[in-house]
């Protein structure tokens, strides 16, 4: 006879849907105003200003360390695969698709921090595809480096995506431990009840 979910871990899923989709809507929320405002505010960039270009020099924000160089990148995350915007929002729209069934199937099932991760990843795809399909293309403007040695240009999207990418690798590598935890207080729970149906029997007897 399979065993039911108590009401406690249903309670415990509800809450990791909430964190999921609550984590999302806020990267998207914040990828979105961010962009409208420095797409309003701001021309667009070269990161190596005295080039030659005739585009506008970065503007700083923390110096010369973080500085705010707006760009449109047709191309995916860090400038990759540029001109593909039709098939990389295809390709995001497959990705939401996987996050979606994979917090249904695992994350919501799971510790709290793989929701808190899928949702970080499911925020960044969705901020992206939204300029994909309102523009063709994806505004950065986040440009970190020291002197000369600058980073790609991003936007809040894409720092979630790496950030969620980065802790999709640790979860892989160390677990989940709000999950073992949840686990070992089942097995715990199992083990009592079991001992506890023993003794029934045996004062049955």
């Amino acid at each position: 006879m399979e065993a039911q979910e108590d009401p406690s871990q249903r309670s415990a899923t509800t809450r990791r849907w909430w964190l999921f989709g609550g984590l999302a809507a806020a990267v998207v929320a914040l990828d979105q105003i961010s962009k409208s405002l420095v797409d309003a505010r701001f021309p667009i960039a070269t990161i190596h200003p005295g080039a030659g270009s005739g585009l506008a020099d970065p503007a700083p924000l923390l110096g010369d360390l973080v500085r705010i160089a707006k760009t449109y990148n047709d191309g995916g995350i860090f400038g990759l695969f540029g001109a593909a915007a039709p098939v990389l929002a295809l390709a995001s729209i497959a990705v939401i698709g996987v996050i979606l069934v994979y917090q249904a199937r695992q994350g919501a099932r799971s510790g709290w921090l793989l929701s808190a991760i899928l949702g970080l990843l499911l925020g960044g795809a969705v901020g992206n595809l939204i300029d994909r399909l309102r523009f063709g293309y994806v505004i950065d403007f986040v440009d970190m480096g020291i002197g000369d040695l600058r980073w790609y240009t991003f936007n809040v999207a894409d720092a979630a995506i790496s950030l969620s990418i980065l802790g999709l690798l640790l979860v892989g590598l160390f677990g989940d431990r709000g999950d073992q935890r949840r686990g070992h207080a089942q097995e715990a729970a199992v083990s009592t009840n079991e001992h506890a149906d023993a003794a029934s029997g045996s004062a049955g007897r």
